[in-house]
C-alpha cells in the first residue's frame, strides 16, 4: 500500500483572505494543518534603514506608511520617542487633540478589521457597514491634515495645526438632488469637533448593528469559538499585546499601565476576553471601539471648553509664527535653521510605545546629535502575533487558517516594514 504523505499548500499571497502578501506555506494532512509556515518580507520596504537618511520630521510621514490602517497611532509612538530625546513639553491642547485621534484611529483600524474578518469567514454585509463609519472618519482626517489617509499630522513638540473652524461642506453637483446634499451636509454645518461630537453619538448605535449581524450569528460563532485557542500564559510568552493578550485574559493595556499624554484623566475600562479563542478576541475589540467612543466624547468636551496652544513654543523644535518671523531676526533664524536643517536631537537613546489598536507599537530611537536619527528600530505588534501563526493553526483544519489569520488583525506594513 502506498505511504499517506502529507501535503504542502502554499496559501497566498494572491488569497484575498492572505491580506495582501503573506506566504503561509501548509503542511496538511487531508485537510487537518499539521504546519504552517509564514514567509514574510514581500512588502519590505527598508523603513528603518531609510529614517537614517532623513531629517527627524521628514520621517513623520513614513510611519503612516507602515500600519496603513492606523495612521496617526503610528505616528505618535515616533514624536513621543523624539520628544523623549528633545525633553519638550507638549501642550495640553495638543495632547487632548492626539489622545481623540489616536481613539479616532483605533476606530478606524477596528472598523477595517471587522470588516476584512467578516468578509474572510463569509459575512458579506458588516463589510458595508463598517466602510460607511470609516468614510466620516477619512472625512476628519482630511478636515486636519489635509490627506484622507496618510495624515503626518503629529509634530515633535504637539500638532501641525490646530482643529479647523469649519467642517468641508459637499458642493453642489448635477448627481446630487438639493435633498440629498442637504441630508449630507446636515451634521457639516458647524466645526469639526461639533461634527466629532455628532459621530461619537451615532456611533455606539452603529456598533450594535454590528453585533446584531454577528454576536449570535449561528454561522459566525461556528467558525470563530474555540478555534487559535491561547492560555494566558502562552500568550504572554509568545510576546501577544493587545487585543490579543486581553482576549486570552491578560489585563494589560499601556493606556492604563503606563499612562501617556492624557490617559490619566479619562474614564475608561479595558475589556477582557475569558476563553483566549478568536470568538473573545471578536468580542474585546467589539467592546474596544465602545470605550474608545466613550474616550472621544470626553476628549471633544474638554476641548470645546479649553483653548490654548497646540505646538511647543521652543523654537529650537516647532516653527515661529509668520508675524513674529517678520518682525524679528532671531525668529528668522530659527525659522531658517528649521526649514534647512531640521530639528538637532541631543545625544541619547529612548523607547516610547503606544497602545496601539493591534497591540504595543514602540519605537527605539538612537541620536547623536545630529539631525536625523542614527538608529531606529519598530516593535510591531503584528510581527510577534504572525510568529505564533504556527502554534495558533496546528490541528485545526484549513479554513481555520484563514478565521485564524483575520483574529490577528495581520497588517504588512509593519510586520515587514
Amino acid at each position: 500500500m502506498a505511504d499517506i504523505k502529507n501535503y504542502t499548500l502554499n496559501f497566498g499571497p494572491q488569497h484575498p483572505a492572505a491580506h495582501g502578501v503573506l506566504r503561509l506555506v501548509l503542511e496538511l494532512d487531508g485537510e487537518v494543518i499539521q504546519r504552517a509556515d509564514p514567509h514574510i518580507g514581500l512588502l519590505h520596504r527598508a523603513t528603518e534603514k531609510l529614517a537614517e537618511t532623513r531629517t527627524w520630521v521628514q520621517n513623520v510621514p513614513y510611519m503612516d506608511r507602515l500600519d496603513y490602517v492606523s495612521m496617526m497611532s503610528n505616528e505618535h509612538a515616533y514624536v513621543m520617542a523624539i520628544e523623549k530625546l528633545l525633553q519638550v513639553d507638549v501642550p495640553l491642547r495638543a495632547q487632548y487633540i492626539r489622545v481623540m485621534f489616536d481613539e479616532l484611529t483605533r476606530l478606524l483600524n477596528h472598523l477595517l478589521w471587522i470588516g476584512a474578518h467578516g468578509l474572510d469567514v463569509g459575512a458579506m454585509a458588516v463589510f458595508l457597514y463598517a466602510f460607511r463609519e470609516r468614510e466620516d472618519i477619512f472625512d476628519m482626517y482630511e478636515a486636519v491634515s489635509g490627506a484622507r489617509m496618510h495624515a503626518a499630522y503629529y509634530r515633535p513638540g504637539g500638532v501641525y495645526r490646530d482643529l479647523p473652524d469649519q467642517m468641508p461642506q459637499y458642493a453642489k453637483s448635477k448627481i446630487r438632488s438639493a435633498s440629498t446634499l442637504k441630508r449630507l451636509n446636515e451634521n457639516r454645518s458647524g466645526t469639526l469637533l461639533d461634527f466629532i461630537e455628532d459621530f461619537s453619538k451615532r456611533f455606539d448605535s452603529n456598533v450594535d448593528e454590528y453585533c446584531n449581524l454577528l454576536t449570535d450569528n449561528r454561522i459566525w460563532k461556528q467558525r470563530l469559538v474555540g478555534i487559535g485557542v491561547v492560555s494566558p500564559e502562552r500568550a504572554l510568552q509568545l510576546g501577544f499585546t493587545g487585543p490579543m493578550l486581553r482576549g486570552s485574559g491578560v489585563e494589560w493595556d499601556l493606556r492604563k499601565k503606563q499612562p501617556y499624554e492624557t490617559y490619566d484623566k479619562l474614564d475608561f475600562d479595558i475589556p477582557v476576553g475569558v476563553n483566549g479563542d478568536s470568538y473573545d478576541r471578536y468580542l474585546v475589540r467589539m467592546e474596544e471601539m465602545r470605550q474608545s467612543n466613550r474616550i472621544i466624547k470626553q476628549c471633544v468636551a474638554w476641548l470645546k471648553a479649553n483653548d490654548g496652544p497646540v505646538m511647543s513654543n521652543n523654537h529650537k523644535v516647532s516653527p515661529p509664527k509668520r508675524v513674529d518671523m517678520k518682525t524679528n531676526m532671531e525668529e528668522l533664524i530659527h525659522h531658517f535653521k528649521l526649514f534647512t536643517e531640521g530639528i538637532h536631537v541631543p545625544d541619547g537613546e529612548a523607547y516610547s510605545a503606544v497602545e496601539h489598536p493591534k497591540g504595543e507599537f514602540g519605537i527605539y530611537l538612537i541620536s547623536d546629535g545630529a539631525n536625523k536619527p542614527y538608529r531606529m528600530k519598530i516593535r510591531a505588534p503584528g510581527f510577534a502575533h504572525l510568529s505564533a501563526m504556527d502554534e495558533m493553526s496546528r490541528g485545526h483544519m484549513l479554513a481555520d487558517a484563514v478565521t485564524i489569520i483575520g483574529t490577528q488583525d495581520i497588517v504588512f506594513g509593519e510586520i515587514d516594514r
